[in-house]
């Protein structure tokens, strides 16, 4: 199955819940755009999580041209157009050394992530290191060291409860020591204690810019979309705490709501950089935009 097949596969139940609903509205249309179509529109679109904000701004886009749109065939490719728009140009920027600190609140995938994203960057060749510095959850450390000899990867450890930084700097002397080319650095998700969250990821990039200048410093965010809106209302709170270059939106085959990846780049103005589609090592995958809703509108 090749990797088109497989997004499509993955989609199934967004696609499902938004091209077949969209192709009903556009059916009983005959070809005539009207209000009532714009407003039935509006209503599949939130219903498919793309949120309110979003849809409006896509709605008064496709109400601008709607003068031009004589079919609905026009209608469904000017949507799939403007949809493309509202993502951000730049996806995966890599340069190599780079450390990636992975944030996420728990039950999201974070670590599950982690160990895809060390298996992706071993396969392209690249030496890979983890830090456990999720010293907060308990069997966090336990759950990265299974992903570690799974993947085939060192993992740097420290006790449960120890303090983040150290063990984020006993990686960063592995990393230098060993050369590795990656260090991947797993964090605590304790947003309910925003301000303790947001000291202890101020201290991890210090530590990473202070023991490791010439590296590239990544921080990625990792959103569970079969949470919805929820994931925007985490993806804004995480803002206000960290710096974030990037997010990895996971479990995206399990849920119909599929547009909250729509909502999260278009109202935060931030590229989704990897999506998981199955529970397999190799269902992490690059996102891009164009195939993403070539295959919810397929």
């Amino acid at each position: 199955m090749g990797f088109f097949d497989k997004l499509k596969q993955g989609l199934s139940k967004t696609r499902n819940s938004l091209n077949e609903r969209l192709e009903n509205i556009l059916k009983f249309s005959s070809n005539k755009i009207d209000e009532e179509t714009f407003e039935e529109l509006e209503e599949l679109l939130i219903s498919a999580d793309v949120g309110v904000n979003t849809t409006q701004e896509l709605m008064d886009r496709l109400r601008e041209h709607s003068k031009k749109i004589s079919s609905t065939e026009e209608l469904k490719h000017l949507l799939k157009q403007e949809i493309l728009s509202l993502f951000p140009k730049q996806g995966v920027s890599m340069t190599y050394p780079t450390i990636i600190l992975v944030v996420g609140v728990n039950g999201v995938g974070k670590t599950t992530s982690i160990g895809k994203l060390a298996n992706k960057y071993k396969i392209e060749g690249k030496k890979v290191l983890l830090a456990a510095a999720d010293t907060f959850r308990a069997a966090a450390v336990e759950q990265l060291e299974i992903w570690g000899q799974r993947v085939g990867v060192d993992v740097i450890k420290h006790q449960e409860g120890a303090d983040p930084a150290s063990v984020l700097f006993d990686a960063l002397q592995a990393g230098k020591a060993r050369k590795a080319d990656v260090v991947i650095c797993d964090t605590a998700g304790r947003l309910h204690t925003k301000k303790n969250l947001m000291n202890e990821l101020k201290k991890l990039n210090k530590v990473c810019h202070k023991e490791y200048p010439e590296a590239n410093v990544v921080s990625l965010l990792v959103l569970d979309a079969t949470t919805g809106q929820n994931a925007l209302v985490q993806a804004r709170m995480f803002k206000e705490a960290v710096d974030y270059s990037g997010i990895i939106l996971t479990k995206l085959d399990g849920t119909a709501k599929g547009g909250i990846a729509i909502a999260i780049t278009s109202e935060l103005k931030i590229p989704v950089w990897y999506i998981g589609i199955g529970e397999g090592i190799n269902d992490l995958h690059e996102f891009n935009p164009k195939d993403f809703i070539e295959a919810i509108f397929a």
